[in-house]
């Protein structure tokens, strides 16, 4: 779904923007309806030989949660470079060859761009370069662990991911 041009930003904040609008209904009412957009983010199956990398990252008022390398575009920043930047800085890895597995984009309520990427033959180059509130461990899981943790909950990763995983 799109935001209707008629949409006024209501809130603007650091990662999310609420948009209003009023819309006829069938009875010939009006309703306010909105929704939330989020900046675009990419997300990273990066693999060394036949594993694949999974962070176990702890971030401050978290308890440690595995995920998968990525994080948020910046304005006037690709996908494709974002996933590259992140990988490199939250793992010390650059690839080889890079694929577009899919694109997300959220629901009617909650907009948002997602681009999972492909990363193969990974080789480590570099330190980690870590934000202050980040502390990530790089862990190596087989394409079975990671099916499985697909299905744990406290994964974090992209739901219609989680889904195509199932």
């Amino acid at each position: 779904m799109t935001i209707p041009p008629t949409a006024k930003r209501v809130f603007h904040g650091v990662l999310h923007d609420v948009y209003q609008w009023r819309q006829k209904l069938f009875d010939g009412s009006f309703s306010t309806f909105e929704m939330i957009v989020r900046q675009p983010s990419t997300e990273v199956i990066a693999t060394v030989n036949n594993k694949i990398i999974i962070l176990m990252q702890e971030q401050p008022g978290r308890k440690v949660y595995p995920s998968l390398p990525g994080g948020r575009v910046e304005v006037g920043d690709t996908a494709l470079h974002t996933a590259q930047r992140e990988l490199l800085e939250e793992t010390g890895y650059k690839a080889s060859t890079w694929t577009v597995l899919d694109e997300f984009f959220g629901n009617q309520k909650y907009y948002f761009r997602e681009s999972l990427f492909l990363a193969r033959n990974c080789k480590k180059v570099s330190n980690q370069k870590l934000d202050a509130g980040e502390k990530i461990k790089v862990t190596f899981v087989s394409f079975d662990d990671f099916l499985q943790l697909c299905r744990n909950p406290c994964f974090v990763a992209a739901i219609p991911l989680k889904f195509m995983m199932y």
